[in-house]
């Protein structure tokens, strides 16, 4: 077992500027042991990138979010801001299970079922304008991005005419950099105060709705209380927005960069299920782990010994290329059977809306695939402009033709 503490390295090791995973990812993961690693803001930690212990360090309880949270330590990070206690996020069992139980049984896999109508209908009618537009059309801002806003604010129960500023309030999620912490506050604030009033409404009279769900659920004599629904629908918002905005312009680019990967996806529609979860393998949508555990107590993991208090990060895009799990791990193939990915993350904090992730990216492959057969993208690959200042990599814009 390895005691010693190596020089640190700079973190994250992945570009903004490109969807590749990069190739220091594999050399960490040849030396079968965890990297010692210095990010832009907080303390130095330890980096996981082998699928078994990513694994470990997201599914044992000897690591903490808890811990970091209340104890407000410098955790290592990309952003400025950090998770604090008492968001689903920065909780542990036996808390984190009481939450995740009470949630799931508002959120479940049927009720998310039902949505995918609705998604359908909202993708379509969102092809339907680009069409009227004609192209070029930014695929992001045209059908990426108001997709999931008008899921999630279906499933939450916002009415239409108000879900054009979750649009606005979706930045505060994925910037890192990009907002200062005066318009992140600002931006959080209004957030929470329309929260608060819809939450106050579904209290005095319940709806079809998520929100309502979840002010009615229980678990035989407990129940959630009004700050844990509050901070679950902000979550949700958040990594429901995001994510699938960011997702859904990277599978579209990468399939468009595997031509013979997209001809097999067009020849057999019915490999759309499949695709959505190796592209979840293949893509690593982030700059590198956006929260640090924390040991609370000596642990052992790939060969070196973690001390307790010390954090550790873990790769899930690395994981996703592990050589030792995934036969030819660089290489997308849609007829892969779908293997053990940790895409939505892994153990008590895996993502707790990854059915309704995967309803959404399957229901936009599908439509942009039947009404696009011939879809391209409409400038040169070195025009593409990426984001940068935020936690997840995706193009500022993805103009396409058909």
């Amino acid at each position: 077992m390895d005691t010693t503490r190596a020089e640190p390295v700079d973190y994250p090791f992945n570009r903004a500027e490109d969807l590749e995973l990069d190739e220091r990812y594999a050399r960490a993961r040849a030396g079968r042991k965890l990297v010692r690693v210095t990010m832009p803001y907080g303390e130095e930690g330890w980096l996981a990138t082998r699928h078994e212990d990513v694994r470990i360090v997201l599914g044992d309880q000897r690591f903490s979010r808890a811990a970091a949270a209340a104890a407000g330590l410098a955790e290592p990070r990309t952003s400025p801001q950090t998770v604090g206690p008492g968001v689903i996020l920065s909780m542990d069992p036996p808390e984190h299970s009481r939450v995740r139980r009470l949630a799931g049984k508002a959120f479940t896999h049927r009720n998310v079922e039902a949505l995918r109508p609705k998604a359908k209908q909202v993708a379509n009618e969102l092809v339907d304008r680009m069409v009227e537009r004609g192209a070029p059309v930014d695929l992001i801002e045209h059908f990426a991005s108001p997709l999931p806003v008008a899921v999630i604010c279906d499933l939450l129960g916002v009415p239409v005419a108000d879900q054009h500023r979750f649009l606005v309030w979706s930045e505060v999620f994925a910037s890192s950099t990009t907002l200062s912490a005066e318009e992140t506050q600002e931006h959080l604030g209004s957030l929470v105060a329309y929260m608060s009033e819809l939450l106050r409404q579904r209290q005095e009279e319940p709806a079809d709705d998520l929100l309502s769900r979840l002010v009615l659920a229980r678990d035989q004599d407990d129940r959630f209380t009004a700050e844990e629904i509050l901070s679950f629908a902000i979550v949700l918002l958040g990594a429901g927005h995001e994510n699938i905005t960011s997702q859904i312009p990277n599978f579209v680019h990468t399939l468009l960069r595997h031509p013979e990967e997209l001809d097999r996806l067009r020849a057999d529609p019915a490999l759309v299920p499949q695709a959505v979860e190796e592209l979840m393998r293949f893509v690593p949508l982030g700059l590198g782990p956006v929260l640090a555990r924390y040991a609370t107590e000596d642990v052992e993991v790939g060969g070196v010994l973690v001390r307790a208090g010390e954090p550790v990060v873990a790769s899930l895009g690395s994981a996703n290329r592990d050589e030792d799990v995934f036969e030819r791990a660089d290489e997308l193939d849609l007829t892969r059977k779908p293997g053990p990915h940790v895409g939505f993350g892994h153990g008590p904090h895996h993502c707790l809306g990854a059915a309704m992730a995967r309803m959404e990216m399957q229901v936009a492959l599908e439509t942009v695939l039947e009404r696009f057969p011939e879809l391209r993208i409409a400038v040169p690959e070195d025009e593409l402009k990426w984001r940068v200042g935020t936690f997840m990599r995706s193009v500022v814009e993805l103009p396409v033709a058909w």
